[in-house]
């Protein structure tokens, strides 16, 4: 127990390394590629073709993650992490920054991206007791925003103090892609110390015939899952931090340390949002939470662009924000209550894929729509309509089927 609480505490601990370093980065990932001479179309497709990337990449390692030994595929993850800070810090070339954004994992969102989220969740769900799942996820989530936060924040301040000091934008936003390196480097140490523990046992390793993707009993519901997720993902592909980060440049002249501070109070209000839902879901249930609170929050997201002044459209975005990831550690906790536990690994494998896949395609689009004044606010529209079609199939979908703890406090 005590070696599981150490491992538990670290893979809390690069989670909250991790989520600072995607933070960080996403603020000034755009903005430094437009500086280098990339047009938004341009950044559009690298985007599309860093998610694209990361899910075939991500898709390999989360299924031989088990086969291959969990410790192992986490510091590739984290080795993947550096080599792409590195690349993008030592070129400005347009094919090799594309080609690095392909084979690196860097994230445009400020959320996980690459084979960490999957892992790490089935080793959680083998350390800790099935009673708290919910509430671990919930915690775990919120370690995260408030990292992210706290990375935006940084990242603001780091790039408008150097500007202030001399500096030129380009180098100060290259000086903090160094730093999301550097964080790299700090996982691949942290994933070194983890323990056999977090390995799945020997049986589960043993695959059944028929086995698709590492799932076999479960294969059926996580199929469909993945398919509800991948469109969430698609709509919200159209508004990653970095194209959100970019717009309010350009519609409000905002500057880079505002935009930090944006995202720091909407990521600090994403986290609590995450922590609330597991209260909320233990009164009402993992569907109704994830579907009624989602649909309020992506309305406000549409309301974003209509609002006038820069003060205005940041208090409607970060209503949205404290409301938006109620939905995230009830879907993860739904997603391992409703597979066998031999199928974990794989569900949360093959249903993260989904949601990479699904956003991928949508920043290229996003970045089509932000070249043109008349589509330049389109994505907040578009993302917001696509996340309620898929809340009301959700709904649909899913409202039956309930994990083991609603089942068992049902009359």
């Amino acid at each position: 127990m005590a070696r599981s609480r150490l491992d538990i505490g670290l893979l809390f601990g690069t989670r909250i390394a991790r989520l600072f370093g995607y933070g960080f980065v996403s603020v000034v990932l755009v903005l430094y590629l437009s500086t280098v001479g990339l047009g938004t179309g341009q950044i559009g497709i690298l985007l599309t073709l860093t998610l694209l990337g990361d899910a075939v990449i991500s898709l390999w390692l989360t299924t031989t993650a088990d086969r291959m030994g969990r410790r192992r595929t986490l510091m590739i993850g984290a080795a993947l992490m550096l080599g792409a800070g590195i690349a993008f810090v030592l070129t400005q070339n347009p094919l090799l920054l594309t080609l690095a954004a392909i084979v690196g994992v860097i994230s445009p969102s400020g959320n996980e991206i690459g084979p960490f989220l999957s892992i790490e969740q089935a080793s959680l769900s083998q350390l800790a007791p099935d009673k708290q799942r919910t509430h671990i996820f919930a915690w775990y989530n919120l370690a995260g925003s408030f990292s992210t936060a706290a990375g935006a924040l940084c990242a603001g301040i780091i790039a408008q103090t150097l500007q202030n000091s001399g500096w030129t934008p380009i180098d100060s936003y290259r000086a903090v892609i160094v730093g999301y390196a550097l964080i790299g480097a700090l996982l691949l140490v942290a994933f070194l110390c983890l323990s056999p523990a977090v390995e799945p046992p020997r049986q589960q390793t043993e695959q059944p015939a028929k086995r698709v993707l590492g799932l076999y009993k479960s294969r059926s519901i996580v199929f469909k899952l993945s398919a509800l997720f991948a469109l969430d993902a698609f709509g919200g592909g159209f508004v990653v931090q970095s194209i959100v980060a970019f717009w309010f440049s350009v519609r409000f002249a905002a500057n880079i340390e505002t935009i930090g501070a944006i995202f720091f109070a909407a990521n600090i209000l994403a986290g609590v949002s995450a922590l609330l839902a597991a209260r909320i879901a233990a009164r009402f249930g993992l569907i109704n939470t994830m579907v009624f609170t989602h649909i309020p929050s992506n309305i406000l997201l549409m309301l974003v662009p209509l609002m006038p002044t820069l003060p205005i459209a940041v208090f409607v975005m970060l209503v949205r924000f404290s409301i938006s990831q109620m939905d995230v550690p009830t879907r993860q906790s739904y997603t391992m209550a409703v597979v066998a536990p031999d199928e974990r690994s794989a569900a949360s494998g093959v249903t993260g894929i989904a949601r990479s896949l699904g956003a991928a395609a949508a920043p290229a689009l996003s970045g089509a729509l932000l070249a043109s004044t008349l589509t330049f606010s389109a994505p907040f529209f578009i993302a917001g309509g696509i996340k309620i079609v898929y809340d009301l199939l959700l709904y649909r979908s899913f409202k039956s089927t309930k994990p083991p703890e609603e089942l068992v406090a049902a009359p």
